[in-house]
């Protein structure tokens, strides 16, 4: 570890944390506090430098700082003021990592029996990150993210996924039409969300390679995609709901799936 402590805004370091947290892009993205980074680390990611206040660095956090020194990581000093200034919360959490992002091989989302989620339009990345990390949760084998969705590394998108953005196969930045085009040569049914569907989603058999196919909250899915999936279909709400939230609707819909793959 640097024994220097950083106290100016101008430092090189703190330039590029500052630029990451501005503007995310390239091959490299900004974490926040010791699980985040742990999860990140657990997941095989590569982290190429952090930033640590003194009062995580000398005690605060034996285990992540423990797990940083294993993987030989520049680790420097930031003074606290600082630290806060480049935190997207209320409470600086004393960390700070630039790690590489992950790249997934598209094969690796068809593996076994393919779940697939296709989050399409999803801009809020509050709403991708739940995303992702409700299709881990129900055993997805990845995600296709589609039509301009947020960046799932964006800090707001990584809070939302809690890791799985680190670990759940996925691709993005191609259009709804493209994905699904791949997932009908893979011989995957596309299971569409759609408030006025007659089916109900418990009537669907989500037993074989399906995927679970999403629009943004408020336009919802376009026409177009809606023709190109084999079925769609609906869940049922009390009188006076409108629709559910994203990341709640496709829960229901892949535990459903994970539900009858059980039986």
């Amino acid at each position: 570890m640097d024994a220097a402590l950083i106290r100016s805004r101008s430092n090189p370091l703190v330039r590029r944390l500052r630029s990451l947290k501005e503007k995310a892009g390239g091959d490299l993205m900004l974490l926040e506090g010791p699980k985040l980074i742990a999860e990140a680390l657990a997941s095989g990611i590569e982290v190429v430098e952090a930033a640590a206040s003194p009062r995580l660095a000398q005690g605060g956090d034996r285990e992540i700082m423990a797990a940083l020194r294993g993987r030989a990581v520049p680790v420097r000093l930031m003074d606290e003021g600082v630290l806060a200034s480049l935190s997207e919360v209320e409470t600086s959490q004393g960390l700070l990592a630039l790690a590489r992002r992950p790249a997934f091989e598209e094969e690796r989302i068809f593996r076994g029996t393919p779940l697939v989620l296709v989050a399409a339009g999803i801009q809020n990345p509050g709403n991708l990150g739940a995303l992702l990390r409700t299709a881990e949760a129900a055993g997805a084998t990845g995600a296709y993210l589609t039509d301009g969705a947020a960046d799932p590394f964006s800090w707001k998108a990584l809070r939302g996924s809690m890791g799985s953005a680190f670990r759940l196969p996925h691709r993005r930045r191609l259009t709804t039409a493209d994905a699904l085009a791949r997932l009908e040569a893979r011989g995957v049914s596309v299971v569409a969300a759609d408030p006025g569907a007659a089916p109900r989603y418990d009537e669907a058999d989500l037993r074989g390679p399906v995927a679970i196919l999403l629009g943004a909250e408020g336009a919802g899915l376009s026409p177009a995609a809606r023709a190109r999936a084999s079925v769609s279909v609906a869940i049922p709400m009390a009188r006076g709901v409108e629709s559910l939230n994203v990341a709640v609707a496709a829960g229901v819909l892949l535990f459903e799936a994970a539900r009858q793959r059980r039986l």
